[in-house]
């Protein structure tokens, strides 16, 4: 199914009953993100509020893809779909990628803002939680940016606040593509860096702007992919660069070479508000450009929000085709939004210490963003975490079977555990689990035989057992 835009999308989610509009007004000071934030916890339905405090022309979609029932319905599959399906379906269209197509025009130019016309405050921009640095008008967008020879543009989801009619801050990690082409190319150069943050394009385009996708990648040939046409891009007025045509709300800007904003903190994806103020990226707005009472999307980000499962299925796959090309008998990799992109299992068809020491060593190598990998045998489901945490405390050896690689210069800043001197230095550490049998035990001796239904009845029996109500 190919949804052209946000609202359509929205339809789809009302008809399968996972949009709640709310037709009360909704303050956007706090008020808008704890019900958001309810939300996601509760993993309830996304939410329409059509009522903004002081903005009677806008209104909001909170969490879009916060669930894996809402990732399902995004690309087209039942609501109900498994989170294997879902991991499959997006692995086979992401193979079969599609260029985008230029169009003239679009509904995201019904409204043109230049200048001095442009002001930010238009916009119901929330502020998400109590102690945020400001309000933030980008959590559910995504930045399109270009190299400086106009060789590779990018999509990547950053976050952005509101910091003043003309002006936001952000941050892209040094790390990031966006931030690294900036720090290495514009800033030294002195020249600003042209930039355009969409707002509310279709599910797909955010979906593809999160992956963990390789260098010098076409985002919008891999939306286009997931989509199964190709995403309709329209030129920026202020700028060569191209974006959907269909986004809700386009905000052209320029970064600054010589400049910063005070930015954060904020209550970000792990579930804590880490970090205090600082210097972020200075974003000198030029233009905004929008649909007709547009509808401003967020992602009341924290714990199990809409980053924890879009970026995590994409991130799966990535890891699992790493270990792949260093010959780790990997089978399947599930990255559970529980774990809030900290955490990983590994399903590996031959276990053992080695195995588990080879995959920690493998995905710390570059950077490292996970801090705690479980390796389950191919007997475990790594997507039903119940059968995850039984291999985990009963196959796991307390003194053998956890291994620890330590780094620095690498780590995942927005790691809550870690200490402020620890951040500043990127310094860290992964562990990898080991939750499965040592391969130089007899599986006929000594190998304990699995107290459950399929593993320790005779399959005849099992063919005659039901419960009542006919569950097999």
């Amino acid at each position: 199914m190919e949804w052209k835009d946000t609202r359509q999308f929205m339809d789809a989610l009302a008809r399968a009953g996972d949009l709640t509009v709310v037709e009360r007004e909704v303050h956007w000071d706090l008020e808008l993100g704890a019900m958001g934030r309810l939300g996601c916890e509760k993993q309830a339905p996304a939410l329409w509020l059509k009522r903004i405090t002081d903005y009677p022309d806008a209104t909001v979609f909170m969490n879009p893809l916060a669930t894996w029932r809402r990732v399902a319905i995004a690309l087209g599959l039942p609501p109900e779909s498994s989170i294997k399906r879902i991991y499959d379906e997006y692995e086979a269209r992401e193979g079969r990628l599609i260029p985008p197509v230029v169009v003239a025009d679009g509904p995201c130019k019904e409204v043109v803002k230049r200048g001095a016309q442009v002001d930010l405050f238009a916009l119901p921009a929330p502020m998400l939680h109590e102690g945020d640095g400001g309000r933030y008008i980008g959590t559910w967008d995504f930045a399109v940016s270009r190299d400086s020879a106009a060789t590779w543009v990018n999509w990547g989801i950053y976050r952005f606040m509101v910091y003043g009619p003309r002006h936001m801050t952000g941050f892209p990690r040094p790390t990031s593509h966006l931030g690294k082409v900036f720090l290495d190319q514009y800033a030294p150069a002195g020249r600003p860096m042209p930039l355009a943050v969409v707002i509310g394009a279709d599910p797909l385009c955010h979906l593809a702007a999160s992956a963990t996708y390789r260098l010098g990648g076409d985002e919008a040939s891999l939306a286009s992919a997931l989509r199964g046409a190709a995403v309709e891009l329209v030129r920026c007025e202020t700028s060569d660069l191209l974006v959907p045509a269909t986004a809700e709300i386009v905000i052209e800007a320029e970064l600054l070479p010589d400049r910063v904003g005070l930015e954060g903190p904020y209550g970000e994806y792990p579930g804590y508000r880490t970090g205090e103020m600082g210097n972020g990226i200075l974003c000198r707005v030029t233009a905004v450009t929008h649909r007709r009472n547009p509808i401003l999307t967020v992602d009341a980000t924290g714990y199990m929000d809409d980053s924890a499962t879009i970026t995590s299925m994409s991130g799966a796959l990535s890891i699992k085709r790493r270990l792949e090309r260093h010959g780790v008998p990997v089978l399947d990799v599930y990255v559970p939004p529980e774990g809030a992109v900290h955490a990983a299992v590994v399903a590996v068809s031959r276990g053992g210490k080695d195995v588990a020491r080879q995959v920690v060593e493998i995905l710390t190598s570059r950077r490292a963003l996970l801090s705690k990998i479980f390796v389950v045998d191919s007997d475990v489901d790594p997507f039903d975490l119940g059968k995850v945490l039984h291999a985990f405390a009963t196959k796991c050896h307390p003194g053998k079977g956890i291994h620890v690689v330590h780094y620095e210069g690498r780590a995942n800043t927005l790691t809550p555990c870690y200490s402020q001197e620890e951040r500043l230095k990127q310094a860290g550490a992964t562990v990898a689990f080991d939750c499965t049998w040592p391969p130089e035990w007899s599986r006929e001796w000594e190998v304990p035989v699995k107290a459950t239904f399929d593993t320790i009845f005779p399959e005849d029996l099992r063919r005659k057992v039901s419960l009542p109500g006919g569950d097999a």
